[in-house]
């Protein structure tokens, strides 16, 4: 009897300890709550963007990459410095008609004026027979451009 006393007694504390409560099931995630789902969203999207500027930003350097392999190939690089040597070639030329020496013996009459087209932009000298100065015009698709040289007798070098 003392036993059943004791059992029962237990139950009754035990029972008395155990509060019921309504069993309420919550999503842990804001997308199923809706709880802090705003901060939930921009977390989502920042971490989309990123991944997909990290991709973009990694194609893009790849593309730079190999786009310097082929400017710098070897054939590639010959024919930038036999443009190179060509246009100072004729540079020269139109450096050396600038200033020519008239009327000396071996060079009798020279030009005045000379014109050449490079790359779609025109120039144009002019050499001033009084004073001796030479007017530079470039005209081009990027703007126009004068350039006044002195004559020779006002060069003191």
């Amino acid at each position: 009897m003392r036993n059943t006393f004791i059992i029962s007694m237990s139950w009754l504390f035990i029972s008395s300890s155990i509060a019921s409560a309504d069993l309420v099931h919550e999503f842990k995630s804001p997308a199923f709550s809706g709880t802090g789902y705003s901060a939930h969203m921009l977390s989502q999207e920042q971490l989309t963007f990123n991944r997909r500027k990290d991709i973009d930003d990694k194609a893009q350097r790849e593309a730079d990459r190999l786009e310097r392999e082929l400017e710098n190939t070897v054939l590639n690089k010959f024919i930038r410095n036999l443009e190179s040597r060509i246009y100072a070639t004729l540079s020269k030329q139109m450096v050396d008609n600038m200033f020519a020496a008239c009327g000396e013996e071996d060079q009798p009459a020279c030009a005045n004026t000379g014109t050449t087209e490079v790359e779609g932009a025109t120039i144009t000298w002019t050499k001033d027979e009084t004073d001796g100065s030479i007017t530079l015009v470039i005209d081009g698709p990027d703007g126009y451009t004068e350039i006044t040289i002195p004559g020779a007798g006002e060069f003191n070098f």
